[in-house]
């Protein structure tokens, strides 16, 4: 009971930091940039780190402890290159500001994730800067980050940026303009940061790059050449600045094909990856596609590159269908079925809304069939070499 107790008034407290906090930004306005933005900015880390020591600090050490097999890699780049073993993984949209929500869906499944999957944007904003908090959270916890690293060029301005061209217009041969150097300065930085995370990190940059409909670094505004070429920009310009601790995920879309087409080469890549996504009967333009539609087809083609193969967005709908037995049937016998898939990450997303007009629920940890199916189709096999 005590320790209920002390818990409660450990997550009060911090709530009422935070609010505290809010409140102060909004009366400080646009005067909160700056330094004053930035004494605000550590204070909630420090909020973070209060978090994580009075609450997760016992589940972070018996957690890190079932994940000693994969201690080494946090700490060494090349264990990753030809892994032996398959990784799970998360992503999860609630998991912005604390771990929590990651180790609720473990429990859920009975299992620890080596990998946790989190995205970040290209952009001047705070928010876009490399992400510390969240990766030191995660390496807290004995996990690897897979981070996910979009080129939305619209968001950056001001500064050294304030001569780019008009925001309608930057995405026009965007790709060519990395290429060229014009957004050196905000990837040095970055790729600075990375290295004095020290940790493992996977770098998913540019995804879907074939596809003309969803993401302005698609062939839209780019060709494939313009988009190898910031690709080998983006990688060269890491190892110029003695960056040893990074992995290079291509993803493209399995849907529009042209895969050799945007490939980078064999030096640029660490993995491949891609997404795999029921939408159900969610939109006109989607139905309920089993998990054979949507990846085995494609499978023996992504298996050519002779990577390590990453499905970094795995999940199902609920319109339209089973999703417990989308799961039992996407996971039966997978190691056999896919012995060149090494990493399956869950896309666990409450919240979507970056394909339909609605928001789009993913979660599945409270659906105790889906978890179930789940728990008894991975027991055993996502660690087995």
């Amino acid at each position: 009971m005590k320790k209920v107790i002390y818990r409660f008034l450990v997550v009060i407290t911090s709530l009422a930091v935070g609010v505290g906090l809010v409140a102060s930004i909004t009366y400080v306005g646009d005067e909160s940039s700056g330094p004053v933005e930035d004494a605000f900015f550590k204070i909630g880390r420090a909020i973070s780190e209060f978090e994580e020591k009075h609450i997760l600090k016992q589940r972070s050490k018996s957690r890190s402890a079932k994940l000693a097999w994969f201690a080494e890699a946090q700490y060494n780049r090349e264990s990753l290159r030809d892994p032996k073993k398959i990784f799970l993984g998360a992503y999860d949209n609630e998991a912005t500001t604390s771990v929590q929500p990651i180790i609720t869906l473990e429990d859920s499944l009975d299992t620890e994730f080596p990998l946790i999957h989190i995205y970040g944007a290209w952009g001047s904003k705070r928010e876009q800067r490399f992400p510390k908090d969240q990766v030191h959270s995660i390496a807290t916890l004995g996990s690897v980050p897979v981070i996910t690293w979009e080129p939305w060029l619209n968001d950056f301005g001001g500064g050294e940026f304030s001569d780019l061209p008009p925001v309608e217009e930057r995405n026009k041969e965007g790709m060519k303009a990395v290429a060229e150097g014009v957004y050196d300065s905000y990837l040095i930085q970055w790729a600075k940061d990375a290295k004095d995370a020290k940790v493992t990190l996977f770098l998913r940059l540019g995804h879907e790059m074939n596809d003309p409909y969803r993401y302005p670094w698609g062939p839209q505004n780019n060709e494939p050449e313009d988009f190898i070429a910031a690709w080998r920009h983006v990688v060269d310009l890491f190892k110029n600045e003695e960056v040893t601790n990074v992995l290079w995920v291509w993803a493209p879309h399995l849907a529009y094909g042209q895969f050799k087409e945007y490939y980078p080469g064999d030096t640029y890549v660490d993995w491949v990856a891609t997404g795999t996504l029921n939408y159900g009967t969610v939109a006109p333009w989607s139905q309920w596609w089993s998990f054979e539609e949507i990846f085995s087809k494609y499978y023996e083609e992504l298996a050519e590159f002779n990577k390590p193969i990453m499905i970094a967005e795995f999940g199902s709908l609920a319109v339209g269908g089973n999703r417990a037995k989308w799961y039992a049937e996407a996971l039966k016998d997978f190691p056999m079925r896919f012995p060149t898939v090494r990493a399956l990450i869950f896309f666990h997303n409450k919240s979507d809304g970056t394909t339909t007009y609605q928001s789009l629920n993913w979660y599945f940890v409270e659906e105790n069939e889906i978890t179930a199916a789940i728990r008894s189709q991975i027991k055993g096999w996502f660690i087995a070499s």
